[in-house]
């Protein structure tokens, strides 16, 4: 068995996709897997990790509004669909499975004309792009939450959850104390801009550690595509504040030793922190996360800090108020937990075998 997963630039279409390949391998250890990412996002380093073949098309991105650069991008997406079919036609998958990304058009409009069955999976509250041009050639479509199901055609539609790597759930505390050379006595605040960083994430925290000495400690992991100069000067000055560009092993500890997580608001984030249970402030950015977070504030699940209007004063309010509020923040763990199911390994396998059937 042969299968080709696609989608990178932002790790949001890759972590439920990881998850995917390890039930599969799990159930199928001799399995062939190729993954299709971007040449320059931040996938690769994942991927390759794991020890599936990286291979890139051209793609192009696909906007939303007028711009001259569309032209552009929709010729080369059509030089990466000749590219595809010829790839497809080399290495002749059973199935490829994408959960958005604009390199995975291309690959499924090439796949549907090869006669490849194709799975797509939808994460955020509002459908991408990218999704909703490969949904008409998909053979199925797998939703996070049921009132995602009405967005798609409801014969192919299946209601899923979200694939969560089963790495995540075993992060070892005492493990992170020693990893991360933590103190004992103070809680520990874990903050994370997404699979990229985030610029405004990075402003917000570096801001707010000037109100939290002596209340906690924090690990930030800024992402690598970010600029370093603000928050490792901040760590310079700062005792209990460490920066990190990137994680892979670490993520699991950094998780584990977290009492709060302060994030952005891509689904593939939110589904780990609800399989954890953790209490979690949420900085979406602007559009679709906003739409992500929407839901989960309005039952207490999380805690929604707007980008526009919030301060480093303010986060740090919100932070303190919540460390010292054991009992809150183990409410909101819960009720995250009951609003984001995560995904079944046998409903998983059930779907791949209804597609290789």
């Amino acid at each position: 068995m042969k299968i080709i997963f696609s989608g990178g630039g932002t790790l949001g279409p890759v972590t439920p996709l990881l998850a995917i390949y390890e039930t599969i391998k799990k159930k199928y250890p001799t399995a062939e897997f190729i993954w299709v990412g971007t040449k320059t996002g931040p996938e690769r380093e994942l991927v390759e990790k794991e020890g599936i073949e990286f291979r890139t098309i051209v793609s192009g991105k696909l906007r939303r509004y007028f711009s001259v650069f569309n032209i552009f991008d929709f010729f080369k997406t059509f030089v990466g669909v000749f590219q595809s079919i010829a790839f497809l036609w080399k290495e002749n998958p059973e199935v490829c499975i994408s959960a958005g990304g604009f390199v995975s058009v291309p690959l499924h409009w090439a796949a549907w004309f090869v006669g490849v069955p194709t799975w797509i999976h939808q994460q955020d509250v509002r459908v991408g792009l990218a999704n909703r041009l490969m949904s008409p050639f998909a053979k199925k479509i797998t939703v996070v939450l049921d009132l995602q199901l009405k967005d798609f055609s409801r014969r192919k539609s299946i209601w899923l959850g979200n694939p969560i790597r089963k790495d995540i759930l075993f992060g070892n505390k005492e493990e992170a104390i020693r990893l991360f050379n933590l103190k004992q006595n103070l809680p520990t605040v874990f903050v994370t801009g997404g699979g990229t960083g985030s610029l405004k994430v990075n402003q917000l925290i570096v801001e707010a550690i000037y109100h939290l000495q002596g209340h906690a400690q924090i690990i930030h992991l800024t992402g690598k595509e970010r600029p370093q100069e603000l928050s490792e000067r901040a760590e310079k000055h700062f005792d209990n504040y460490q920066v990190h560009q990137f994680f892979t092993d670490e993520m699991k500890y950094a998780y584990a030793v977290a009492d709060l997580v302060i994030s952005r608001a891509g689904f593939g984030t939110i589904s780990e922190l609800a399989a954890l249970s953790k209490a979690a402030i949420l900085v979406p950015k602007p559009g679709h996360q906003e739409e992500n977070v929407t839901f989960l504030k309005d039952t207490g699940a999380v805690v929604f800090v707007s980008e526009k209007t919030s301060t480093g004063l303010l986060l740090a309010k919100l932070i303190k108020e919540l460390l010292e509020d054991k009992a809150e923040r183990i409410e909101m763990g819960r009720r995250l937990a009951e609003m984001m199911p995560v995904a079944e390994d046998e409903d998983i396998l059930e779907i791949l075998k209804s597609l290789i059937s």
